[in-house]
């Protein structure tokens, strides 16, 4: 049985740095277990002009304004960077923290960022072999002196990747799928906890299919599945109750790392980050 952790997730699009550093304060003070940002260049929904701000810069200064909460990226899109620059980036980021950062990867892919950046995408397939090859690298350069890797999608020649993460031997790797061929499968190859790429809402009927496929997965490459910590997002209801029966469906699915969404900016953003941490008390004994 993994214990059942919450967590508090604040958008970076369409907010203030000052109502985030307010929101992660909350998270730290209230109890939160993890406390998240996301990985978007361009704002999501329909005017992509909003304001966002860039995920592992923010993620350092929230290393440095938390004491307690462990922090992360839900999730970083591994086809925005080289796995090499992003291991070296975490890695600072969990010096800076302790040794409290929570590494959350996907396949990525929004092609708006790419097609305005000039960079390759690529179909689904590549992106997601792209994925497993990002995960082995990031695997080896915090736990090897000096890393060779020939891939399809990257090369690594005598890399060197100094220091070495707080977290022996890695920080915990959260990756984010929901591909049944080949996104579950590197979950199962590599991954500490999985969390789905897609949201189907509040039913968690969907999720637990899900989590079946990757359970398949993990008994063909001979991993236990109970070793795959299961994660979800939720947009909690404004109502306490309902709330309240919002997260023991899921707990009672078999998740256990359950994430809040808080969606708006400024006050809006602190007022439901404050909301939802007068509720912590009554989520915790729901484990």
């Amino acid at each position: 049985m993994h214990e059942l952790r919450f967590g508090l997730k604040n958008s970076l699009q369409g907010n203030t740095t000052e109502a985030l550093q307010r929101a992660w304060a909350i998270a730290d003070d209230a109890g939160f277990d993890t406390c998240w940002g996301y990985d978007h260049f361009a704002a999501l929904g329909p005017d992509r002009t909003v304001d966002v701000f860039e995920a592992w810069t923010m993620l350092a200064a929230m290393a440095q304004a938390t004491s307690r909460v462990r922090i992360g990226t839900m999730v970083t899109g591994n086809s925005h960077r080289h796995p090499g620059m992003l291991a070296k980036m975490a890695v600072t980021v969990d010096h800076l923290s302790g040794g409290r950062l929570e590494m959350g990867i996907g396949a990525g892919g929004d092609e708006m960022v790419h097609e305005m950046f000039g960079l390759p995408l690529g179909p689904v397939r590549e992106r997601i072999e792209a994925l497993d090859e990002a995960c082995r690298i990031l695997e080896l350069l915090w736990t090897q002196p000096r890393v060779s890797f020939s891939g399809r999608h990257y090369r690594l020649d005598g890399a060197v990747a100094n220091p070495k993460p707080v977290q022996r031997p890695r920080p915990p790797l959260w990756i984010a799928s929901s591909g049944e061929r080949l996104g579950l499968r590197v979950v199962a190859e590599h991954a500490d906890v999985w969390i789905n790429a897609n949201q189907p809402g509040e039913d968690p009927a969907e999720l637990v299919r899900l989590g079946g496929v990757l359970d398949r997965h993990c008994e063909a490459i001979g991993r236990d599945p109970d070793t795959i910590r299961r994660a979800v997002q939720l947009r909690l209801p404004d109502e306490p109750d309902e709330a309240l029966r919002t997260v023991e469906r899921h707990v009672r699915a078999g998740f256990t790392e359950v994430i809040f969404m808080i969606f708006g900016g400024g006050d809006e953003s602190i007022a439901a980050s404050e909301a939802t941490a007068e509720l912590l008390p009554k989520l915790r004994s729901l484990g």
